[in-house]
């Protein structure tokens, strides 16, 4: 019996610390920081369900998918521009109007002048041809818009390098 009431006093004694424990100010500080955490996160938890709140994620949502689709669309038709050749026709087209231009400033025989513009101007009548099939077949992949601007640019050039040679 004598052990059963050492047992008590211990436990009460054990109690009594603890409960001194609890009072100190550090555990009253922690425990209201944990409350006031607690808190916080209940409020955005509230806020997150606030339907203007869930419309702007789902808005987010659908923005960040679209922004997705639409960088594998331009990624597949820049590899198609790629596989067409479009790129080095028109790297070509830009080297061989370089050298014309440099063949003018130098004064060389006016008729070769005259034959690299028409060869050149062949070269940009078939870029734009190439262009036109690049097109119809980015309207299926929906980068019509990025093509038709190429296209614009390209025919730009031809009207003025046509232009020039009147």
């Amino acid at each position: 019996m004598g052990g059963t009431l050492r047992d008590i006093r211990d436990s009460t004694s054990n109690a009594a610390k603890i409960m001194h424990e609890l009072g100190s100010s550090e555990v009253h500080n922690s425990l209201e920081r944990i409350r006031e955490t607690a808190m916080t996160a209940q409020s955005i938890i509230e806020s997150l369900k606030d339907p203007a709140m869930v419309k702007n994620l789902e808005n987010l949502r659908i923005t960040a998918e679209a922004m997705q689709n639409m960088s594998m669309k331009v990624e597949n038709m820049v590899k198609e521009i790629k596989q067409t050749g479009v790129i080095d026709e028109a790297s070509t087209t830009i080297k061989s109007a370089r050298k014309t231009i440099e063949s003018a400033e130098s004064n060389q025989n006016f008729a070769e002048m005259i034959s690299a513009i028409r060869e050149m101007l062949q070269s940009i009548g078939s870029l734009v041809e190439e262009l036109k099939i690049t097109i119809a077949s980015s309207k299926r992949s929906g980068s019509i818009h990025i093509t038709k601007q190429a296209l614009d640019h390209t025919s730009a050039i031809y009207e003025n390098i046509k232009d020039t040679e009147s």
